[in-house]
């Protein structure tokens, strides 16, 4: 059994996409360990209650440095046996003494089709402005393993999503959600629980069952 923590700074929309899958027995080989927020009233600490996952707060206020941080939750996680890190809207920048202490076993879900908008300052309803702005007529979402870059490990799983003509940030953001997001992450934690991803040179081979 895969135990996962999922870290998360807001809703926690994505988080219930993870829990729906597990509670469901899409999962399996998976477990929902612990959900990490860096703000106390983030609401998907409430929903891990309510699941009955153990809901943990670390705010980075506490610690000194990014590093400070960086290894306080690195202790957390090692300390409770995590197999698997999912970043599901965690809007906090990960020092390398965290990242490298989980090498290809953090993933992170990201709101377009990674190389597009993606990188330094592109988060949450930043992504679909720019989206927009650009008058690309596909976005999509797209799951990654997390190296010491921005956005630039190795792809796991990506779904398109049509953008239509009167889409608003908003409502692009709501859909790619749906169609894309609340999809993709689940799928990519219980392939990673079947032992189906295969990291070498920077590309994921996904393993026939």
């Amino acid at each position: 059994m895969k135990k996962a923590a999922v870290l998360v700074s807001g809703g926690g929309t994505n988080l219930q996409a993870l829990i729906d899958a597990w509670k469901a027995g899409s999962l399996p080989g998976a477990e929902l360990s612990v959900v990490v927020s860096n703000r106390k009233a983030a609401y998907a600490l409430e929903r891990a209650r309510e699941a009955g996952i153990e809901a943990l707060y670390m705010s980075t206020k506490r610690y000194g440095t990014g590093a400070d941080y960086g290894a306080a939750l690195r202790d957390a996680l090692v300390e409770r046996n995590i197999d698997l890190v999912v970043l599901a809207g965690f809007l906090v920048v990960l020092d390398p003494v965290f990242v490298e202490a989980f090498p290809n076993r953090i993933i992170n879900i990201h709101p377009s089709l990674i190389p597009s908008f993606c990188g330094d300052g592109f988060y949450g309803l930043k992504v679909h402005e720019k989206a927009l702005e650009r008058g690309v007529k596909v976005s999509g979402a797209t799951v990654h393993f997390v190296d010491t870059g921005t956005d630039t490990g190795p792809i796991i799983l990506q779904k398109a999503v049509e953008i239509l003509p009167d889409d608003t940030p908003e409502s692009l953001q709501l859909r790619i959600m749906q169609q894309a997001e609340w999809k993709l992450l689940p799928e990519a934690v219980r392939l990673f629980a079947a032992d189906r991803l295969v990291v070498e040179n920077h590309r994921v081979t996904i393993l026939d069952k």
